[in-house]
């Protein structure tokens, strides 16, 4: 009777203890979803009532050009983002791995990471002087290479390329910081029996520190996709989703048709799809690391 009594008093405060984030999760994240959902099946105005529509915004979607369009631009911000801060982000973390003074590792890391604490607003406006065609800094060291100048944020061919320029830039710190904390989980015998046996380098990297480090990669591959498909606030203040709709991404086309032209229940199908689609995505990913990820 005592033992079932401290279960049951050990559960108790069990509950207490993530009764706050339990509340925090229905309150802000299940209810917010039950509401966009509902909305999504309504024509939602603002300023004129609710209807019921049923799956009238859906057949909507399906002719909507801009969204394809938005979509597409999102599509390939994700893969390029994603794929640039991965791939450098690792790369910084396995040449800081390497021997060097401590000091100096540590001021290279806080060089690397820096732009990680900065506001993606101020990125934005920064990198906005950086990319001007006349005055902008990058176009002034290409032009003493005999190149440009380019219209970083008018050409409708550059402007998705500078985004995700800046959103390498502003980044890959943070992938680098999960990368080195990786890295130095790995023992470092792997290494020395591999050396011992004559393995060069680059096998060593292929052999050893990569298949150690897939959890890694799963983990930051994950967090990276994520954020790169929300993608709104660097691309606002940048661009403004322009020229056209050249650099829009899906979350600003929502914000678009939410508040500007007060169509919510439009807004929340598309938010839905989004929702959806990172659902679909993330579940895969979760698929597919059973056969690449292996954990101790």
């Amino acid at each position: 009777m005592w033992k079932l009594s401290d279960r049951r008093r050990e559960a108790l405060w069990g509950f207490l203890f993530i009764f706050p984030s339990y509340v925090g999760f229905m309150v802000f994240v299940l209810g917010p979803l039950i509401a966009v959902a509902a909305i999504s099946l309504t024509k939602f105005d603002l300023f004129g009532g609710t209807t019921f529509i049923g799956m009238e915004n859906l057949g909507r979607m399906l002719g909507d050009d801009r969204l394809k369009t938005v979509y597409g631009n999102t599509f390939f911000f994700t893969v390029f983002a994603v794929f640039f801060n991965l791939a450098v982000g690792l790369a910084l973390a396995v040449l800081l791995n390497k021997q060097m003074p401590h000091a100096l590792r540590n001021f290279l890391r806080s060089i690397y990471f820096f732009p990680v604490l900065v506001a993606h607003t101020y990125v934005a406006v920064i990198w906005q002087f950086l990319y001007a065609r006349d005055t902008g800094v990058i176009n002034y060291y290409l032009h003493l290479f005999g190149i440009g100048p380019i219209s970083w944020l008018t050409d409708q061919r550059w402007v998705l390329p500078s985004v995700i320029i800046m959103d390498v830039w502003k980044n890959t710190g943070f992938a680098m910081l999960i990368f080195l904390a990786g890295l130095q989980s790995i023992p470092g015998v792997y290494y020395e029996a591999a050396q011992i046996d004559g393995a060069s380098p680059w096998r060593r990297f292929a052999r050893i520190t990569l298949p150690l480090l897939r959890p890694t990669i799963f983990f930051v591959l994950v967090i990276f996709m994520i954020g790169a498909i929300q993608v709104f606030d660097t691309i606002i203040v940048l661009t403004g989703g322009g020229p056209g709709d050249a650099s829009r991404s899906v979350v600003i086309y929502i914000y678009e048709q939410a508040f500007q032209n007060f169509d919510l229940g439009y807004a929340s199908a598309i938010a839905m799809t989004l929702f959806g689609l990172i659902l679909v995505l993330t579940l895969l990913q979760f698929w597919f690391s059973r056969r690449w990820v292996h954990y101790e």
